[in-house]
């Protein structure tokens, strides 16, 4: 009874000329997104690639020059875009390509995709995760809403129940049928930028297991879409209202709740604004060490601190230049400044990620989104840790140069200059995001979130079909 109620809606479906051409659409949309999200990954690429190679022979080219001098010159750290952008762009376009890394202070990401974009992208990107996420649903209602409802407006209904059919096999072969086209789209999809990924030279590795990782994530999330609008059109007599209800659901599903819950995570945690934040900052590094002023309080304890420490009376005395060493002391309570101030922004951050988590009960969209960020490396988590990773890099780069600084020059000796070939010497930045293993258990709870939802929609789905 299975396959013949499945053979039976898939022939209707492909019988159905607004089905024929709603796939059509879909199909279309979704090989013109994968094209525009694999020419922009490439074009990404090769700037990448061009920016890091032409930023590191300037900063290898700088010449006979003081250290601390280099220090302020800087450099930049460029920020990867991974193969799985591909597919989920998550916030990545929103939070830069590069961090200027300089002496005193920690820098931003800038040079934001969407800050170049124009007034029309208010109207959103056509990229796969737009289709998986939004319009595949769509999809799913329109196969469904109606599956158990023209029974009854047909009269077949009746006949069914008059011949002994058991309604949880009817009902499973109807569910498989919706299945089966929605599953097949997708893995096509998958397949399609796995084969893209795979040849495409890129500096990020691919990897087929994180590919899967997030096909399964999406199937779940159309199972629990399927189960949902069939429940809805087992419960309902008549089409018209099954299909609004399911279009409501949608609305409520994938518009409404994720907008509740950024409004009520912003509300709870907010973020301080910018000119709060480098007020704070500024505000504490005037209370500690400057390693620019030899003649504050904190620099005088330093002074008589290492004074101490060497058994001498001066300065002058010191076997280091204490010109350099004040300043790499300076830098390194600049960062610890840093570190705290920036630290509360992860903490805020966490904890708006805990509302949003708790609040993905009410939505399969949100555990989904979550998910799908993370395994393609495009959430603000994997941002936060290039971040981190690039103020590492910027204080040992400080020490780097200040050590050189201390350790080859003489108290008040400022005219110092390394030669050309020191800078060759400084570790080039290189960034490992997180692999899938650590995504996974950083994301276990949208996970079992998910696959609550799974469970507890197709239980609900088949206890109704008693009911029939």
């Amino acid at each position: 009874m299975i396959l013949k109620t499945f053979f039976k809606e898939s022939k209707e479906l492909l019988r159905d000329g607004r089905v024929r051409a709603a796939f059509a659409i879909v199909i279309i949309l979704l090989g013109i997104a994968v094209w525009i999200s694999a020419r922009q990954y490439q074009n990404t690429n090769e700037q990448y690639l061009v920016a890091e190679a032409a930023e590191r022979e300037v900063w290898d080219n700088q010449g006979e020059k003081n250290p601390h001098s280099a220090s302020h010159y800087g450099t930049y750290a460029f920020k990867p875009k991974y193969p799985l952008s591909l597919m989920d762009q998550g916030v990545d376009k929103y939070m830069g390509a590069s961090i200027f890394l300089e002496s005193h202070k920690r820098n931003e990401a800038q040079f934001s995709a969407a800050a170049d974009q124009t007034g029309l992208a208010r109207f959103g990107d056509l990229t796969p995760d737009f289709i998986l996420l939004f319009i595949i649903p769509l999809l799913i209602i329109l196969l469904g809403y109606n599956s158990f409802t023209k029974e009854r407006e047909m009269g077949t209904l009746t006949l069914l129940k008059s011949q002994g059919v058991r309604p949880w096999k009817w009902a499973v072969g109807k569910w498989l049928s919706l299945f089966f086209p929605i599953f097949m789209v997708t893995a096509i999809l998958f397949l399609i930028a796995g084969i893209l990924l795979s040849n495409l030279q890129d500096f990020g590795v691919f990897k087929w297991g994180s590919l899967l990782a997030m096909f399964i994530v999406y199937v779940g999330y159309y199972i629990i879409f399927i189960n949902i609008i069939l429940f809805i059109s087992a419960k309902v007599e008549k089409s018209g209202i099954a299909l609004v209800l399911s279009l409501s659901v949608w609305i409520l599903a994938c518009l409404a709740a994720p907008k509740a819950a950024s409004n009520l995570a912003e509300t709870k945690h907010p973020f301080p604004t910018r000119q709060e934040f480098a007020a704070n900052i500024s505000k504490d590094k005037q209370e500690g060490l400057n390693g620019h002023n030899p003649w504050s309080k904190e620099s005088k304890l330093l002074e008589q601190k290492v004074l101490a420490e060497h058994g001498v009376d001066s300065i002058h005395q010191l076997p280091f230049n204490f010109d350099g060493y004040r300043m790499q002391k300076g830098e390194e309570h600049e960062a610890e400044i840093y570190f705290k101030h920036y630290n509360y922004l992860k903490e805020q951050y966490a904890q708006q990620s805990d509302v949003y988590k708790g609040l993905a009960v009410i939505s399969p969209y949100l555990p989904t989104r979550f998910l799908s960020m993370a395994i393609a490396q495009t959430d603000y988590g994997t941002h936060w840790d290039f971040s981190d990773a690039a103020e590492e890099y910027r204080i040992a780069t400080q020490k780097f140069l200040n050590d050189d600084f201390a350790q080859n020059s003489t108290y008040g000796d400022w005219s110092y200059q390394a030669d050309s070939d020191f800078w060759k010497k400084l570790p080039q930045f290189e960034y490992e995001p997180p692999q899938l293993g650590s995504i996974i258990r950083s994301n276990a709870s949208s996970i079992w979130i998910l696959g609550v939802w799974i469970v507890l929609s197709f239980s609900i789905f088949l206890l109704t079909t008693k009911t029939i």
